[in-house]
Parts: C-alpha cells; structure tokens; sequence
C-alpha cells in the first residue's frame, strides 16, 4: 500500500456530513481495491463549530489544516447561526482557511455531461459539451481590502465601503496560474476586469498583459465584467480559462455554474502556491451551500463533492489515473439515467444521496474489473 496522505474532512453544516460520507465510500474503496491509504483526520467548522466552541474555527483546526496534504470541506452556513456576529458566523471560518493557508486561487470548472444538457436552462445547442475552467483570486481585493465600514458622517449621513486592492504580486500569481492552466487546455485565457471605470481593473490588464510574452503558446485576450457575464449566457462555448479577481470571479462563477443546471454537481479547487518541493496548499469543496432545507433527508446530491475529491487526486497527490476514474464513473451513472431530484428530467424518480454514492462505487468496480 501506498504512503499516507493526510487529509483534513471538513464536513461542517447542513448537507456537508451527508455528501461528505458518499467520499468515505470513494476513499475506502479506494483503499481497498487501489492500494491507496488516506490519513483522513476530522475537524469542525462553520456552523458546527459554534454550536460547540462559540467560533466559526478553532486555532487547534486551523493548525491541523495547515499541517495536512489538502483539506475537504462539505459546506457552512444556515439560518440558525444570521444573529451571530459577523466575526462568529460560519462563512467566517472558510475566510479564515482560505486566508491563513493563502489559498489564493479558487478553480471552477463548469462542464456540461451529456446526459444532463436538458437540465440547463439554456438552449441544449448553447451549453452542449460545455468545458470552462473560471480562475477566481481569492485572498485578496474588495474582501479583504482597508479601510471599510459603516461610518456616519459629519452632516449625519451613513455610509458604508469597501475598498478593491490589490498588489502585482497578488495579480501576477493567480494570472501566471491561469497562463499554466490555459496552456494545459485549449490554450486561450480571458482575463476579466473592469478598467473602463476602475484603477484596479487598469492595474490589473496592466500586470496581466505584462507576463503574456512568457507564455507564447497561450492566447490572450481582456473583456469586462460585465460583458463577460453576458457573454457567458449568450455564447459560453468562446471561453477555455477565465481569470479575474475575488469579488468578480464569485459571480461569474456562480453564473457559469447555472449553465450546466445544477450547483449539485459542480467542484472547485483552492490553492496555494507551490514550495520547493512543489507541494501545495489545497482545499476542496463542492459549490453548493449547506442547503440546510433537506439536510438530514438523504436527497443531496453527493457528486459536486465526489468530484471535488477528484480534484484533490489530481491536484494535490498527482493521482490523474484515479481522478479520471472517479469522473468517468459519475459520468456512466449519469448515463445510465441515475438522478438526484435536483438534476432530474419530468417522469424520472429521484435516487438518494446513498443510492448515488453507492452507484459511483459499483462503477468504479465494474470500470476497474
């Protein structure tokens, strides 16, 4: 058997445990049939961890994040935790993972299965065989920015603000990622900002302009935001890698996501740079919130988080043999008709969360047999 790879479950709130079990059923398979040992260790975050530490995340969690190979995190949030203070609320624990661990390159992948073309609320000739990879910088800009606050003015007015920063180097890694990205893809990277009306977005074409010369190979071209957004509903099939910083990656990606039909079945990926032995920090979690409306009901669909373990195989221990599997599994279940109520077509019964992660085990066995 292989050597231990230290993983860190997250499951947090709502759905998180649930979907993050049908992953225990990937992993323990994996172990068995592929000769692969995870170190899996258990924290808790979000919501969860409130209710039995009074924070969003505890400083023992954040060190057992930073000492392990990657992180998976199921999801945080819930209408049970809106009158915490904002430092205690559950999205304050993620900030805190993504920024303590300087994970500042959210993936997004947006892809279209066959099977699930009807699902979009787009025209199948629009979305069909749709592949988009959205760079999202995630540690910096209007997030994180100083100042910002509410504040009342001499004259009695309030007013509130937020403040869009960023610095070269923060601009030049995620673009110089995005570069590597696109050049393992279709070779095309848009870069998104808004330079038309903001210094930052001049800054940021500036930056990104500026290192396209060493990555010959790759096609370049800017657009705006908000053009992008439209382009994105009219046209998506035109982008290969999208990169673009924290507050306008948040909504494209949650844009791209809708595409494909459903958040239930998107992953993402966050990462840190790379040391020198080039290993990197890595968090993986699915796109969907908490849903905390069916929590406990067995309905969630488990597969944006199954992918996002496979994303953790290629990304953080270089096992693209066992992520392609894992893939070419839920596309087969898929296929085959297998649907969760949230990506199922009039006339179909929907499965459960179970029946979903057990179907993408017996697929990987009868794929491996």
């Amino acid at each position: 058997m292989s050597a231990n790879k230290k993983l860190l479950i997250l499951a947090g709130d709502g759905i998180g445990p649930e979907v993050m079990t049908q992953v225990g059923r990937v992993s323990d398979w994996m172990a068995k049939k592929r000769s692969v040992s995870f170190d899996i260790s258990e924290g808790l975050v979000g919501g969860a961890c409130y209710d039995a530490h009074g924070c969003a995340l505890t400083d023992e969690t954040m060190a057992d994040a930073l000492s392990v190979d990657a992180v998976m995190l199921g999801a945080v949030g819930g209408p049970k935790w809106d009158g915490v203070a904002r430092e205690h609320r559950p999205e304050a624990g993620l900030l805190r993972l993504r920024k303590d661990m300087d994970l500042y390159a959210n993936l997004r992948p947006a892809i279209v299965f066959d099977a699930l073309v009807e699902a979009s609320t787009l025209k199948p000739e629009v979305v069909q065989g749709l592949d988009i990879l959205i760079l999202r910088e995630l540690t910096a800009g209007v997030y994180f920015g100083e100042p910002r606050g509410i504040e009342t003015l001499p004259d009695g007015t309030r007013r509130g603000f937020d403040t869009q920063v960023y610095t070269e180097n923060e601009i030049e890694r995620i673009a110089r990622l995005g570069f590597e990205m696109a050049g393992k893809r279709g070779g095309r990277l848009t870069s998104v900002e808004k330079a038309n009306v903001m210094e930052s977005g001049v800054f940021w074409r500036e930056i990104v302009s500026g290192i396209a010369a060493d990555y010959p190979d790759v096609e370049l071209s800017h657009m705006y935001a908000d053009n992008c957004a439209m382009q994105l509903v009219r046209n998506p099939k035109q982008f290969d890698v999208i990169v673009t910083d924290n507050l306008f990656g948040d909504i494209l990606s949650d844009c791209a996501a809708m595409l494909t039909g459903s958040l239930g079945m998107l992953p993402s990926a966050s990462l840190g740079e790379a040391d020198e032995s080039g290993r990197r920090r890595a968090m993986y979690e699915p796109v969907h919130g908490s849903a905390p409306d069916i929590a406990g009901e067995d309905l969630a669909n488990p597969i944006a988080t199954i992918l996002s373990f496979a994303m953790c195989l290629r990304y953080s221990f270089d096992m693209a043999e066992d992520a392609d599997l894992i893939e070419r599994a839920v596309q087969n279940v898929l296929d085959g008709g297998l649907r969760t109520a949230d990506i199922m077509s009039a006339g179909m019964t929907p499965t459960s969360t179970t029946a979903m992660g057990e179907a993408v085990v017996a697929e990987m066995e009868k794929l491996t047999g």
